[in-house]
């Protein structure tokens, strides 16, 4: 099974620099993308169904704002919207496919940057987010969580680590909820498990200010967790990075299921 995951910013955007036309050669069974930033109404053809592809969407109720959507070559045998606490799910940052007993979502957590409200709200969606994530880890289901989770959880995880340290995606509470992600609720950072090492060649994130892209001063932003069982069946990964569809880069993952 491969599945990729990639952050648009805009897909109206990504469309026009040649997104889906990557997107249905690389084979994938699951694509899970984020930040969407569209409407239903505004959705074309290519949009909802590329190629073999079928889309399904959790949008954003302010226009032009945040969404998420996963494309499948496989009907899904049910459709989840949100995490179940409105105040975030109004904002469409989680859709749910399952498959058989494996379930695939889409996530967009959101960025605290702009503001000190918007962090607060990020706190607040984390706190919701875990509790879902315990839920999910018990429920007896494989779950693969892919998107944009907005935080760097390690030093390794991103090149100036030391002046961003007071910065929101480096906080130090993000990186300790990352933590209890991984260690407490029994959820794994599937892409890490596969490359403990692996530092500048595994962002997925850059800046648009300066020559971030051009000096890879990255972050790793993009992740895919999955319950242990799935995660122990992860056998490759990579980074496109070729052309750029987006300031994140597709994380594509396969997994032996």
């Amino acid at each position: 099974m491969r599945v990729i995951t990639a952050n648009l910013n805009g897909i109206r955007s990504a469309l026009g620099k040649g997104f889906f036309d990557w997107m249905v050669r690389q084979d994938a069974d699951v694509v899970c993308v984020q930040e969407i930033r569209i409407q239903d109404a505004q959705l074309t053809r290519r949009m909802r169904a590329p190629g073999r592809y079928r889309g399904w969407f959790h949008f954003a109720e302010q226009p032009g704002y945040s969404g998420v959507a996963i494309y499948s070559r496989v009907e899904p045998d049910a459709v989840h919207t949100g995490i179940g606490w409105d105040e975030g799910d109004r904002e469409g940052r989680l859709l749910r496919l399952d498959f058989g007993a494996t379930s695939v979502s889409s996530l967009y957590l959101p960025s605290g940057s702009s503001s000190e409200a918007r962090q607060a709200f990020k706190y607040r969606y984390m706190d919701a987010l875990y509790d879902w994530l315990c839920a999910r880890a018990r429920d007896g289901r494989q779950h693969l969580v892919c998107g944009d989770w907005n935080i760097a959880h390690r030093e390794i995880d991103l090149k100036n680590w030391r002046s961003n340290r007071k910065t929101s995606g480096f906080l130090p509470e993000e990186r300790q909820w990352m933590s209890r992600v991984f260690d407490e609720a029994g959820m794994v950072d599937t892409h890490r498990r596969l490359a403990p090492e692996a530092g500048a060649e595994a962002y997925t994130w850059w800046s648009n200010r300066g020559r971030a892209w051009e000096n890879n001063v990255g972050w790793r932003l993009d992740y895919q967790v999955a319950t242990p069982q799935l995660a122990a069946q992860a056998t490759g990964w990579k980074v496109y990075k070729r052309k750029r569809y987006s300031d994140h880069a597709p994380l594509v993952l396969d997994y032996d299921t």
